[in-house]
């Protein structure tokens, strides 16, 4: 395939991300992210981000318009064998090729359904059809292929909207291919883009901003960015390609540590890393066991925990507890303590932590219960009123209220960050402390 013609161009991507579903609040684009850091890696920066329906003639449109200002763009979704998936005919109609059915293709497919004890229909036959002059890229997890042309000037990539799946085929075939591309061309390789991200929990937007005010020297070519979400506040540094100044590895990792001393008390991660991944590496690291009496967030916490692989050699159990009387029942809260206090009390969160703990044997109990809404408050207790409870046994137990706002789904996420949150202090203060890593 020919090398990208235009040096400026070829360090310019597009993400288009294809899907109804994604335009109507059904689920979210979550690749994008993935594939700008990998193009980052390569120096190649992601200008432009799109998201497109279902309908063939507004995906033509939307490519046309990628191809003209990016030198790589690259398309998730719509390979499926339903007959919604038209992201091969989209390509072929804007691109003036004709589709046909690859041996590449229909041999890793039909491959793939064996091992899954199935044969091709001829929804999925469809999946093999491949616009003319494309290059095949094998789907090593999936039954999709997708593929590669050069149009114009600009390098076209479809992958399947499947994460897993998409991640895969980045990192096997599309990334090597991207940096042979850039090797071939005669043009001085780009500087890789590096971002580094941080990620907090406990302080709003705008108390994180202020921590970071004038982090970056005038005319150092690094943008600094937030985001904020029911899981905390992410941070980001991130170099940009033909700034005013370069940005060396020594300086810039002068910055990371620089937001790491500003952001210490609310820091609990970095990279990819989430809260439930430090959270078992710190149960893992002090062998301790843990145990969930969730009411509120209705088995959030257990089911961000046990996400993680490896995860049996920690989280030994978890109860959803939701009605007043499985409280009693289950974790032997005393009936009269419920009827003094209120089911979403510090007394009865302590009553759970400790109920748990003790049923369960193990190292540490962790309870939730609270107000997701939009019922059920009161004059005193309102929508979003959370109270999350620890007991270690010998080790002491604490609870802690909070007060979140935000819809039912929010509140649920928020209250299971702050569970969560809870035991990596208290893990940190009984085991020593633990740094965020990359």
């Amino acid at each position: 395939m020919r090398a990208l013609r235009s040096a400026q161009r070829a360090v310019i991507a597009e993400t288009i991300a294809v899907g109804s579903e994604l335009l109507v609040g059904g689920r979210s684009d979550s690749n994008s992210l993935f594939i700008t850091e990998a193009l980052g890696r390569l120096g190649i920066e992601v200008r432009f981000k799109s998201i497109v329906g279902d309908d063939q003639a507004d995906m033509v449109q939307v490519l046309k318009t990628a191809a003209n200002r990016a030198g790589v763009v690259i398309m998730t979704g719509g390979l499926g064998p339903t007959v919604d998936d038209c992201t091969r005919e989209a390509v072929a109609k804007a691109t003036g090729r004709r589709l046909a059915r690859r041996k590449a293709a229909f041999d890793g497919m039909t491959a793939r359904l064996a091992q899954w004890g199935r044969t091709p229909n001829k929804g999925q036959l469809r999946q093999a059809t491949i616009p003319a002059g494309a290059t095949v890229v094998a789907n090593p997890v999936g039954s999709a292929p997708g593929f590669v042309l050069a149009w114009k000037g600009a390098t076209i990539v479809t992958l399947p909207g499947v994460p897993r799946e998409m991640e895969a085929m980045m990192t096997e075939s599309v990334i090597p291919f991207l940096a042979d591309q850039l090797a071939r061309s005669k043009q001085a390789a780009p500087q890789p883009i590096i971002r580094h991200t941080f990620h907090t929990w406990g302080l709003p937007e705008a108390e994180v901003d202020a921590k970071l005010l004038g982090l970056i020297p005038k005319g150092l070519s690094v943008d600094v960015g937030l985001l904020a979400s029911p899981m905390g506040v992410l941070v980001s540094l991130t170099t940009k390609s033909g700034g005013a100044e370069s940005v060396s590895g020594i300086r810039l990792a002068s910055l990371v540590d620089e937001v790491r001393a500003r952001l210490r008390d609310c820091l609990f991660a970095e990279g990819r890393e989430a809260m439930e991944d430090v959270v078992g590496r710190l149960l893992c690291e002090q062998r301790r066991t843990v145990a969930l009496a969730e009411s509120c967030t209705g088995g959030l916490i257990g089911h961000r925990l046990t996400q993680v692989p490896g995860s049996s050699a920690y989280v030994d159990r978890g109860a959803i507890c939701y009605s007043n009387q499985s409280k009693s029942e289950m974790l032997g809260v005393p009936v009269v303590l419920i009827a003094k206090h209120g089911a979403v009390s510090r007394e009865v969160a302590a009553a759970m932590a400790k109920g748990i703990r003790e049923r369960a044997g193990v190292s540490v109990g962790l309870s939730v219960t609270g107000i997701a809404g939009p019922g059920g408050a009161t004059e005193t207790k309102p929508v979003g009123l959370v109270y999350v409870g620890l007991d270690g046994g010998a080790e002491g137990s604490l609870t802690k209220e909070f007060r979140f706002h935000g819809d039912r789904s929010v509140v649920k996420q928020r209250s299971s960050q702050a569970a969560l949150e809870l035991l990596r202090r208290w893990l940190i203060a009984h085991g020593g402390a633990a740094s965020p890593r990359d």
